[in-house]
Protein backbone atom coordinates (compact mmCIF):
# COMPACT_ATOMS: atom_id res chain seq x y z
CA UNK A 1 0.00 0.00 0.00
CA UNK A 2 0.90 3.60 -0.29
CA UNK A 3 1.77 5.16 2.48
CA UNK A 4 1.49 9.26 3.10
CA UNK A 5 4.58 11.08 3.97
CA UNK A 6 5.96 14.67 2.98
CA UNK A 7 8.12 14.88 0.54
CA UNK A 8 10.10 17.95 -1.16
CA UNK A 9 9.20 18.26 -5.05
CA UNK A 10 11.92 17.50 -7.29
CA UNK A 11 10.84 19.43 -10.30
CA UNK A 12 8.16 21.69 -8.61
CA UNK A 13 5.34 22.00 -6.55
CA UNK A 14 3.45 22.38 -9.22
CA UNK A 15 3.19 18.91 -10.25
CA UNK A 16 2.83 17.77 -6.51
CA UNK A 17 -1.21 17.12 -5.25
CA UNK A 18 -1.82 17.03 -1.59
CA UNK A 19 -4.33 13.59 -2.39
CA UNK A 20 -3.74 10.35 -4.11
CA UNK A 21 -3.30 10.65 -8.15
CA UNK A 22 -4.69 8.60 -10.32
CA UNK A 23 -3.52 9.17 -13.69
CA UNK A 24 -4.35 7.25 -17.41
CA UNK A 25 -1.47 6.18 -19.84
CA UNK A 26 -2.68 5.89 -23.26
CA UNK A 27 0.01 4.94 -25.64
CA UNK A 28 0.11 6.43 -29.36
CA UNK A 29 0.95 4.56 -32.99
CA UNK A 30 3.88 5.35 -33.84
CA UNK A 31 2.66 7.55 -36.67
CA UNK A 32 2.08 10.15 -34.14
CA UNK A 33 4.33 12.03 -33.17
CA UNK A 34 6.92 8.94 -33.33
CA UNK A 35 4.64 7.20 -30.62
CA UNK A 36 5.22 7.70 -27.44
CA UNK A 37 2.25 8.38 -25.12
CA UNK A 38 -0.26 10.95 -23.48
CA UNK A 39 -1.09 10.96 -19.97
CA UNK A 40 -4.93 12.02 -18.79
CA UNK A 41 -6.63 12.90 -15.25
CA UNK A 42 -9.52 11.52 -16.01
CA UNK A 43 -11.29 13.56 -13.11
CA UNK A 44 -10.62 17.02 -14.67
CA UNK A 45 -10.95 15.92 -18.35
CA UNK A 46 -7.81 17.35 -19.31
CA UNK A 47 -4.15 16.10 -20.64
CA UNK A 48 -1.45 16.41 -18.07
CA UNK A 49 1.38 15.04 -19.86
CA UNK A 50 2.42 14.10 -23.19
CA UNK A 51 5.76 12.18 -24.03
CA UNK A 52 7.17 12.10 -27.65
CA UNK A 53 8.63 8.91 -29.42
CA UNK A 54 11.98 8.86 -31.36
CA UNK A 55 10.40 7.38 -34.45
CA UNK A 56 9.36 10.58 -36.66
CA UNK A 57 11.54 13.49 -35.57
CA UNK A 58 13.03 12.99 -32.76
CA UNK A 59 16.65 11.00 -31.96
CA UNK A 60 17.47 7.75 -30.56
CA UNK A 61 18.19 7.51 -27.19
CA UNK A 62 16.34 10.83 -26.22
CA UNK A 63 12.98 11.40 -25.00
CA UNK A 64 11.08 14.47 -24.30
CA UNK A 65 8.51 14.75 -21.66
CA UNK A 66 5.95 18.04 -22.20
CA UNK A 67 3.15 19.90 -20.03
CA UNK A 68 -0.14 19.02 -21.60
CA UNK A 69 -0.02 22.77 -23.38
CA UNK A 70 2.89 21.38 -25.33
CA UNK A 71 5.56 23.20 -23.49
CA UNK A 72 8.83 21.16 -22.81
CA UNK A 73 9.29 19.63 -19.25
CA UNK A 74 11.98 17.19 -19.24
CA UNK A 75 14.66 16.04 -21.51
CA UNK A 76 15.77 12.28 -20.95
CA UNK A 77 18.92 11.25 -22.70
CA UNK A 78 20.50 7.73 -23.06
CA UNK A 79 24.32 7.79 -22.62
CA UNK A 80 26.34 6.41 -25.35
CA UNK A 81 29.50 5.10 -26.86
CA UNK A 82 32.04 2.37 -26.44
CA UNK A 83 32.93 3.07 -22.67
CA UNK A 84 28.79 2.91 -22.28
CA UNK A 85 28.75 -0.54 -23.80
CA UNK A 86 31.23 -2.11 -21.97
CA UNK A 87 30.16 -0.61 -18.55
CA UNK A 88 27.82 -3.21 -16.17
CA UNK A 89 25.62 -0.38 -16.29
CA UNK A 90 23.49 1.80 -18.89
CA UNK A 91 22.88 5.34 -18.04
CA UNK A 92 20.41 7.94 -18.48
CA UNK A 93 19.91 11.67 -17.82
CA UNK A 94 16.96 13.45 -17.40
CA UNK A 95 17.25 17.09 -17.47
CA UNK A 96 14.80 19.69 -16.75
CA UNK A 97 14.26 22.59 -20.15
CA UNK A 98 13.12 26.08 -19.21
CA UNK A 99 12.11 28.54 -21.50
CA UNK A 100 15.07 30.03 -22.66
CA UNK A 101 15.81 26.61 -22.98
CA UNK A 102 18.65 25.95 -20.58
CA UNK A 103 19.38 22.22 -19.16
CA UNK A 104 19.47 21.37 -15.68
CA UNK A 105 20.20 18.02 -13.85
CA UNK A 106 17.45 16.75 -12.38
CA UNK A 107 17.93 12.56 -12.33
CA UNK A 108 20.12 9.90 -12.99
CA UNK A 109 18.97 6.36 -13.77
CA UNK A 110 21.09 3.25 -14.11
CA UNK A 111 19.86 -0.18 -15.60
CA UNK A 112 21.83 -3.33 -15.63
CA UNK A 113 23.38 -4.15 -18.94
CA UNK A 114 25.49 -7.31 -17.47
CA UNK A 115 24.32 -10.59 -15.80
CA UNK A 116 27.45 -9.48 -13.27
CA UNK A 117 25.17 -7.52 -11.70
CA UNK A 118 23.86 -8.59 -8.10
CA UNK A 119 21.07 -6.69 -8.12
CA UNK A 120 19.72 -6.51 -11.55
CA UNK A 121 16.89 -3.40 -10.15
CA UNK A 122 16.63 -0.21 -11.78
CA UNK A 123 17.67 2.72 -9.96
CA UNK A 124 17.38 6.23 -9.61
CA UNK A 125 19.09 9.28 -8.19
CA UNK A 126 18.00 12.80 -7.80
CA UNK A 127 20.88 15.61 -8.37
CA UNK A 128 23.49 15.48 -5.64
CA UNK A 129 21.86 12.05 -4.76
CA UNK A 130 19.67 13.80 -2.43
CA UNK A 131 17.34 11.12 -3.24
CA UNK A 132 17.16 7.29 -4.52
CA UNK A 133 14.44 4.96 -5.81
CA UNK A 134 13.98 1.95 -7.33
CA UNK A 135 12.13 -0.01 -9.84
CA UNK A 136 10.20 -3.14 -8.01
CA UNK A 137 8.31 -5.52 -10.61
CA UNK A 138 7.97 -5.49 -14.01
CA UNK A 139 7.22 -2.87 -16.15
CA UNK A 140 6.03 -4.73 -19.20
CA UNK A 141 3.13 -6.28 -17.48
CA UNK A 142 2.32 -3.10 -16.14
CA UNK A 143 2.67 -4.03 -12.37
CA UNK A 144 5.79 -2.58 -10.91
CA UNK A 145 6.41 0.35 -8.31
CA UNK A 146 8.67 3.55 -8.18
CA UNK A 147 10.02 2.86 -4.45
CA UNK A 148 12.28 5.28 -2.19
CA UNK A 149 15.44 4.64 -0.07
CA UNK A 150 13.02 3.69 2.83
CA UNK A 151 10.87 1.21 0.84
CA UNK A 152 7.85 3.32 0.34
CA UNK A 153 5.79 3.14 -2.51
CA UNK A 154 5.92 6.44 -4.77
CA UNK A 155 4.14 5.40 -7.39
CA UNK A 156 2.04 2.04 -8.90
CA UNK A 157 1.84 1.52 -12.46
CA UNK A 158 -1.25 -1.24 -12.72
CA UNK A 159 -4.01 -1.72 -14.99
CA UNK A 160 -7.64 -1.27 -13.79
CA UNK A 161 -9.59 -4.84 -14.10
CA UNK A 162 -12.46 -3.65 -16.30
CA UNK A 163 -10.04 -2.31 -18.55
CA UNK A 164 -8.10 -5.40 -18.86
CA UNK A 165 -11.19 -7.42 -19.49
CA UNK A 166 -11.69 -4.98 -22.30
CA UNK A 167 -8.30 -5.20 -23.99
CA UNK A 168 -6.10 -7.50 -24.59
CA UNK A 169 -2.78 -5.38 -24.90
CA UNK A 170 -1.21 -3.00 -22.50
CA UNK A 171 -1.78 0.16 -24.41
CA UNK A 172 -4.18 1.80 -21.75
CA UNK A 173 -2.80 1.35 -18.71
CA UNK A 174 -2.85 3.87 -15.01
CA UNK A 175 -0.61 5.28 -12.58
CA UNK A 176 -1.29 6.18 -9.23
CA UNK A 177 0.90 8.98 -7.94
CA UNK A 178 1.40 8.91 -3.73
CA UNK A 179 0.89 12.64 -2.05
CA UNK A 180 3.59 14.84 -2.28
CA UNK A 181 5.42 13.42 -5.27
CA UNK A 182 6.33 14.56 -7.91
CA UNK A 183 4.16 13.36 -11.10
CA UNK A 184 6.64 15.30 -13.32
CA UNK A 185 9.63 13.23 -12.16
CA UNK A 186 7.16 9.61 -11.96
CA UNK A 187 6.36 10.21 -15.64
CA UNK A 188 10.04 11.09 -16.62
CA UNK A 189 10.85 7.83 -15.42
CA UNK A 190 7.76 5.35 -16.53
CA UNK A 191 9.22 7.68 -20.19
CA UNK A 192 12.38 5.42 -19.75
CA UNK A 193 11.01 2.26 -18.62
CA UNK A 194 8.71 2.60 -21.77
CA UNK A 195 11.91 2.90 -24.27
CA UNK A 196 13.88 0.20 -22.07
CA UNK A 197 11.57 -2.09 -22.54
CA UNK A 198 10.92 -1.60 -26.30
CA UNK A 199 7.06 -0.12 -26.11
CA UNK A 200 6.01 2.98 -27.48
CA UNK A 201 8.86 5.42 -26.99
CA UNK A 202 11.60 3.20 -29.23
CA UNK A 203 12.73 3.90 -32.26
Amino acid sequence: MIAKTNMKPIIGKLYCSSSHTVLVVRKRPHVVNGGGFVVMDCSAQRVVFKVDGCGVRGKKGELILREGDGDTLLLMRRKGGMVEALSIYKKWKGYSVDYEGSRKLIFSLKEPNSCLVNNNAIRISTRNRERDFKISGYFPDKCCSIVDSKGNEVAQVGVMKEVEELMESKDLYHVVVKPGMDQAFVFGIIAILDYIYGESTHC
